[in-house]
């Protein structure tokens, strides 16, 4: 209940409806003023006005600080409900393993939840990757995907990028994570679910919580002053906050055409859709640091469709389109894919020390 508060008062400061809402800005890296894309409204993005040093940016964070008070507070309040027990987490199936985050949006959580499903697989145990397929169709219940291709208009993003890139694991998909849960025991009894996000979601007991938290977040404020969707206090709450004693690696971006031939563009322009772009283009300004010295650049919401018909005007036709794999599963879907060249940056993660990892979860599974 309370984030979806949260949720509330972020979208009474960025209105425009998701499925409505495209192209938020072209610019270019680094950064020196905002354009428009043509037949666009230009806005300000939830991470710019959170991490934002403009006086636009500061004054809504100080007007909207009160807000961020009273949410924090209607949050603890419904965290008591369940640690005082006047609710308990149903719990219908055993292990659940969470790998979550306390903001909204571009920590990394989907890397790393197919890393923990990969280390499981290689330890021998059985498993189901739970996405909530946030803002499309099958978020609204709790279905087991098929197998397959995944279209990212109905299952979600998150889900198609998943089967996209890990097709033999099998996916439930819903923000009803108890009727989830209940699917996976239905369906795979022995298997370890493990979920892409959820730590919020107090209704499901989870035996096992991992929560990526920059350790020096440049606001720690809640919504919808910044990002954060409880207190940061309550990272306690986990049961293994990354970084930590486990390290997050982040490979170098690996960035392949849509057939998987890995290539190194000498050009491009970059498109996204994410909750904070900016460890995206980061990671491709290191990865290729003799490319165009102002890319042009691209970026929309989290989350968008990416079906506007002029989306991609505003970017020029001489360059490959570099995506993230995200992106791509929706992009594929558009009837004029082949009108452009798409290139793909996959972002590959891993948990370090590897065996001390393994351990932890081995020790955990055995308690």
């Amino acid at each position: 209940m309370a984030l979806k508060w949260g949720n509330a008062l972020l979208l009474r400061f960025w209105p425009t409806e998701r499925k409505e809402r495209t192209a938020s800005f072209v610019t270019t890296v680094p950064v020196p003023n905002l354009s428009p894309c043509p037949s666009y409204n230009p806005v300000m993005l939830p991470h710019e006005v959170w991490e934002g040093s403009s006086a636009t940016a500061r004054i809504i964070r100080g007007l909207a600080t009160p807000l961020s008070w009273l949410y924090a507070g209607g949050w603890e309040a419904y965290l008591g409900v369940y640690s005082l027990g006047l609710k308990r987490a149903a719990s219908p199936h055993k292990p659940i393993i969470c790998v979550g985050s306390l903001v909204v949006g571009g920590s990394g959580k989907s890397p790393v939840t197919m890393h923990v499903a990969k280390v499981l697989q290689d330890m021998g145990k059985q498993v189901v990757i739970g996405c909530s397929g946030y803002g499309f169709p099958h978020a609204e219940a709790a279905t087991m995907a098929p197998a397959g291709p995944l279209a990212a208009a109905e299952w979600g993003d998150e889900p198609a990028m998943i089967r996209w890139l890990l097709p033999e694991f099998p996916i439930v998909v819903g923000r009803k994570r108890v009727q989830a849960a209940s699917l996976v025991h239905q369906r795979y009894p022995a298997a370890a679910l493990v979920m892409d996000d959820g730590f919020q979601h107090l209704p499901l007991a989870k035996q096992l919580t991992l929560v990526l938290d920059d350790p020096e977040p440049r606001n720690s404020k809640c919504l919808p002053a910044g990002p954060y969707r409880e207190p940061r206090r309550n990272r306690r709450r986990a049961d293994l906050v990354i970084p930590g004693e486990i390290r997050l690696k982040r490979e170098p971006l690996r960035i392949v055409t849509p057939d998987g031939e890995g290539v190194v563009p000498t050009s491009y322009s970059v498109l996204c859709a994410l909750g904070d772009p900016s460890r995206f283009q980061k990671g491709l300004a290191e990865r290729f640091p003799n490319a165009l010295a102002e890319v042009p650049t691209c970026l929309l919401s989290d989350h968008d469709p990416l079906m506007a018909t002029d989306l991609l005007e505003s970017l020029p036709s001489k360059f490959p389109v570099i995506v993230t794999a995200k992106d791509w599963v929706k992009l594929r879907e558009r009837a004029d894919v082949h009108n452009r060249e798409f290139l793909i940056a996959l972002q590959e993660v891993g948990l370090e020390p590897r065996r001390e990892f393994e351990a932890w979860l081995e020790r955990s599974f055995n308690e």
